[in-house]
Parts: structure tokens; sequence; C-alpha cells
């Protein structure tokens, strides 16, 4: 049998790369590369009480103010250099709620590489709210915190799997009351944050901050801009199909789309000194999203996928619930009022934690958890565009 071939390419490189692992110490400090240079000019660092004075002095008068730890359901000691804001951003940036995003819908069931998933629409959202609260003088912070935060209480398969879980608890499945109040709930977010979070729905009272505001508008722009560019990519509509109003008014193409309502909210606050839109910035916006639904997220295929994810969804649900047993231990720091051991098959509590379990899943896991627990065939399972689980 021969010997393979080394490739020395490969050797030369991982010892390059091995070379590096304690940097370059110069006059007592390391450096990460032999000819660094960088500093910031002077020996001063801005603690977390500098830059909260810094920031009151150049927000707007109604704009959150961050101070000390912020107010949490458990109380904690401040961080000496970020504010509370930046450490629930931070927090939310490192949850596995926050990363399983990435394998769940946006509008298309295993997207391809080039559409939206759960996670770039955070991304976008988060993006559009930032740009929105700079310019107002809002809290940036915060507003990126409950951008990134406002989607993670969303189950595998978009917007069909509150359908499908909404039988199972009082008062149904809302997943931004349960990404608020449960999903997160283990990083013992700030109020603000929790509340931006939760509010983030127009079907939801207003959020308490402008913050949070902000972000209930930047959600719905980002969402209407990329689901368009992701379904016209499809092939399901193209840009001619656009009314007249919102073609005239911010055009086909995605930047301009989402400059033109930007523009249209920093506008209104000008004139108005509220955050929203004169109306007909508003109306434009709201015949976009009316466009989607009925050509995007209504359309047969669309229905025929979200009513293949609601019986998925409620099968395992179902199944869990009726073998608690299955049910693994949190990752995320999440703590039931009963332990798992404890829990009786078929009891509220068991199908409680059941949803829990089944509502953090991301497409694929659901759809192999499926195929292994119940015997599914994979026609039985919600259809991607061309890409099998």
């Amino acid at each position: 049998m021969n010997e393979p071939v080394r490739d020395i390419s490969i050797e030369e490189r991982a010892q390059r790369w091995a070379s590096t692992m304690s940097g370059h110490t110069v006059a007592g400090i390391q450096l990460a590369h032999a000819d660094s240079w960088a500093g910031p000019g002077s020996n001063e660092v801005f603690d977390r009480l500098a830059r909260e004075e810094q920031q009151d002095s150049s927000m707007a008068m109604l704009a959150t103010r961050s101070e000390g730890a912020g107010d949490r359901e458990i109380d904690e000691e401040p961080d000496p250099y970020r504010t509370c804001f930046e450490r629930d951003r931070d927090r939310i940036l490192h949850a596995s709620a926050f990363r399983r995003l990435a394998g769940k819908t946006q509008v298309f069931v295993f997207p391809d590489d080039h559409q939206r998933t759960r996670l770039t629409h955070a991304l976008e959202v988060a993006q559009v709210a930032v740009s929105i609260s700079r310019a107002l003088g809002l809290n940036v912070a915060l507003t990126e915190a409950i951008a990134l935060g406002h989607d993670c209480g969303h189950g595998p398969g978009g917007h069909a799997s509150e359908d499908a879980l909404s039988p199972y608890l009082p008062g149904g499945y809302d997943h931004a009351t349960w990404g608020a109040d449960v999903t997160l709930v283990s990083l013992n977010l700030c109020r603000e944050t929790v509340d931006g979070i939760r509010n983030h729905s127009w079907s939801r009272p207003a959020p308490m901050t402008p913050e949070g505001e902000v972000v209930s508008w930047a959600d719905r722009i980002a969402y209407v801009c990329h689901d368009f560019e992701d379904a016209v990519a499809a092939g399901i509509v193209s840009p001619d199909m656009l009314p007249p109003l919102v073609r005239d008014r911010c055009g086909t193409a995605r930047s301009r789309q989402l400059g033109s309502f930007v523009h249209a909210m920093l506008d209104a606050a000008a004139t108005t000194g509220r955050i929203g839109m004169m109306d007909e910035a508003a109306e434009a916006l709201a015949a976009f999203r009316s466009f989607n639904y009925i050509n995007v997220y209504l359309r047969p295929a669309s229905t025929a996928q979200a009513n293949a994810v609601i019986a998925l969804l409620q099968a395992l649900v179902e199944h869990y619930a009726d073998r608690p047993n299955l049910l693994p231990i949190s990752p995320d720091g999440y703590v039931p009022e009963l332990p798992i051991s404890g829990l009786q098959a078929g009891s509220p509590e068991a199908l409680h934690e059941a949803v829990r379990y089944v509502s953090g899943m991301t497409d694929r896991f659901a759809c192999r958890q499926a195929m292994m627990l119940l015997g599914w065939g994979p026609q039985r399972l919600p259809q991607g565009i061309g890409v099998s689980p």
C-alpha cells in the first residue's frame, strides 16, 4: 500500500500558526504582530461611570440612560467598563437561543445559501434600528440588545410554530412574550430590554422606551424589504409586481427601500418629535407588507409548508409530553419549576416543558427528531426549496 504524500504546505501553515501562540514581547508587553504600533494615543481608560456620564450629555432628552448594573430581576454588581445595556447585548449574543436562530426559518424552511434565516433577520433589524437610534440620540446599546433578542422566542418553521404551539398553553404561544419570559429569562436582562423584546410586535402594548419603539419599526422595515428580496431571488415574485405606491416611493432595490423608510422615520421625528412615519411613507410600507402577505407568505406553497410545520411540531410536543424522561436538561440555564425527573407523563407541567424544548429546536433538528422518534419519512416533513432535511 502506497504511503500518503504529505502536504508540505499544510504542515508549514500549521507551524506558522503555532508560532503565533505567544505573540511578540516588546518592552514588557505582548503584542499580536511583530510590527504592531497601535494604541489609543494616551494612557487614559474610560470606565463605566465616565462613559455613562459621557453618554448622558450626548443623548436626547427622553433617551434611556444606563445606570449602574441596571434594573434586573436579580441584583448584580455593575461591570467596571460596560454599561448595563451593553452587558445585555453581550449576553444575548452569547446565548444558545440566539445562535439557534441560524437554523430557524425566516420565510423559507431549509433556506439556500443566499436566503435569510431568523438570525440574519435579527442582525438586519439591529442594523436598521441602530441607524435610527443613533441619529435620534437614543441609547444605541439598548436598541441593539432589544433588536438582537426580539425573535429568540420563535419556534422552528417560522410563524407557523405559533399556531402549532398555541393549543398547549393558556393564552396561546406568542414568540415575543415567550422569548422575554421563558427563552431569555436565565440571562437576567434589564427591565427595559425585556420589555422591548416582549412588546416589539405591533399587536402588543407599546414598549416603555423610545428604543423599544424604534425596534418595533425596524423589525417591520427590515422583514418587509428583505423578505421581498428573497422572494425575488427565489422566482416567486418580480420587482415589476410591486404596487405603484411602493415603487414610486421606495423603488425596487433593497438598499433604496431601506434607506427610504429609515429617512422617513427620521423626517417624522424631525417634524413631530415622535417615533413613526408620516402618512405617505407609512401607507407605502403598509402596501409593501400587504403585497408580501398575499404573494409570499400566504401563497399555496407557503400554506402547505405551514401546515407541515404545524403537524410536525404538534406531534413532537405530544410525544415528549407523554415521555418527559426524554426531555434533556436545558443548556440555557433555564430551571423549570419541577425537575424533569419529577414530571408526570401528560401533566400540564410536562406539556409546558415539551413546548419549551420543541420551541427551541432548529428546523433541521426538529425534522431529524421526527424521523428518529416518530418514524416519519422525508415526504411528511416541511419541504424546503431544493434542499432535503
